[in-house]
């Protein structure tokens, strides 16, 4: 039965809004570095290995309880729990990842911020109001508040016109500017001198390295994330998902998705640090490591567009901007978390909701900024690091454990009659059950010991 929250009209719609929640600021600068930093070919193959058998199966996980409710996830967990001591649990599971989407959107908004003043910075430089431009690249807390609230407008803008007209409409338009963009970069990259060493850096694998315990977590950590899985956003993007859709199918296009993005981001980054490098621009530590994402991204590579003169201008427009989609297209499946459980849960309009929360997330990144110091990074690791890996646990136990087996075939049975006679059906319940939990502990134990 459709449902009357709203519904993706398409396949295409559909992957499209998936994928660019998965393609966040992170695919595109933190797996490169990671995959240079880890091994290079051996961390791109550990975690490709890794993204089809734990990640995939982990949104599978999101994606079928969200078609099966066509309701946020608190109501979704309460839904297809037996007792009323499971349904609180899964109440408050649902509850917490709204507050954690929140506050990761609370962060993701100020860097998000960065990348439209660096975009901005471009056109200023490209004009000549070079006082301008100085000033859009600078730290300052008028830069990152304005900056701040112009993309949370965005944001709200989209997310404000609700599933076909905002969300959907939208990523299917900016999630192919997003590739267009960067195969243009990448094509263009690969002309100019120094390239070439970072694609070696890229793609010959260290394999003594390959099958260390500490290469695999971080493999296993940047599938995990990468699908931008445990606060919920794909159990919502699930729940407006027409039942005649096969979800394993589409689960597996979106995966490929988002993968081929991160990939081809390290065929852009990688070969960028070492032509920055060859035009005589720093790109490791003191300790020989590469220098960190955020390093990377607002101070090595606008120096090399720097050197670059006019090509350069427009080279760190094209990238900025590309960023910049990349941050919004995840940016509206955060703030879908909170908004679709505050229109179903208290009945309040979409459009209040979407402004009163895009409000108060604003505030909170307020008040991040007036304590940058203390606050960014601390919201950082206690959303990503700690709150996001026990929520996928939740909802991996939700899938495996809490709901019945026959109602969860039942469920996957709309889009493919025959789905039990399957190798998805034949392996993913039992894997989603013990080795999905077992995984994503790892990870989190990983973070604890740091």
């Amino acid at each position: 039965m459709a449902s009357p929250r709203g519904e993706f009209s398409s396949r295409f719609g559909f992957i499209m809004a998936a994928a660019g929640s998965a393609v966040g600021l992170g695919n595109i600068w933190g797996f490169p570095t990671q995959a240079a930093s880890n091994g290079g070919a051996a961390f791109l193959l550990v975690y490709l290995v890794l993204a089809f058998t734990l990640a995939y199966p982990a949104l599978m996980a999101e994606l079928i309880i969200g078609r099966h409710a066509h309701a946020n996830a608190a109501s979704a967990l309460r839904l297809i729990s037996p007792n009323s001591g499971l349904r609180r649990i899964g109440t408050t599971t649902g509850v917490i990842g709204f507050i954690v989407a929140s506050f990761i959107l609370s962060f993701y908004a100020i860097v998000a911020g960065w990348m439209l003043a660096h975009c901005a910075a471009a056109v200023a430089e490209l004009f000549r109001f070079d006082g301008l431009a100085t000033w859009l690249t600078e730290f300052s807390l008028a830069r990152n508040l304005g900056f701040m609230l112009v993309f949370m407008a965005l944001t709200v803008g989209i997310i404000s016109e609700g599933v076909q007209q905002g969300i959907e409409r939208w990523s299917s338009r900016l999630m192919p500017m997003l590739l267009a963009s960067l195969i243009l970069l990448v094509v263009y990259v690969f002309t100019l001198d120094g390239a070439v060493d970072g694609l070696r850096v890229y793609l010959l694998p260290d394999f003594e390295r390959a099958l260390t315990p500490d290469l695999i977590v971080k493999a296993l950590g940047a599938a995990f994330f990468s699908l931008s899985l445990g606060v919920g956003t794909m159990l919502i993007y699930g729940s407006y998902i027409s039942d005649r859709e096969n979800l394993p199918v589409v689960g597996g296009l979106v995966t490929l998705v988002d993968i081929f993005i991160a990939v081809l981001a390290g065929f852009l980054v990688l070969p960028a640090m070492y032509v920055a490098l060859h035009n005589g621009v720093e790109i490791f530590t003191a300790t020989g490591e590469l220098i960190s994402e955020d390093t990377l991204i607002f101070n090595v590579l606008p120096r090399l567009f720097d050197t670059m003169g006019l090509a350069g201008v427009l080279v760190g427009f094209v990238f900025f901007f590309l960023m910049s989609i990349a941050a919004l297209t995840s940016s509206i499946s955060m703030l879908e978390v909170p908004v679709a459980y505050t229109i179903e849960e208290h009945g309040v309009d979409r459009k209040r909701a979407v402004v009163v929360i895009g409000i108060l997330i604003a505030l909170a990144s307020t008040v991040i900024l007036l304590n940058f110091e203390l606050l960014f990074g601390l919201v950082i690791a206690a959303t990503t690091r700690y709150s996001q890996p026990l929520l996928g646990f939740m909802f991996c136990l939700y899938a495996g454990w809490v709901w019945r087996r026959d109602q969860l075939l039942q469920e996957l049975r709309k889009g493919n009659a025959m789905v039990e006679h399957s190798l998805f059906w034949k392996i993913w319940p039992g894997y989603v059950r013990v080795v999905c939990p077992a995984i994503i502990l790892l990870i989190f134990a990983q973070s604890l010991l740091g």
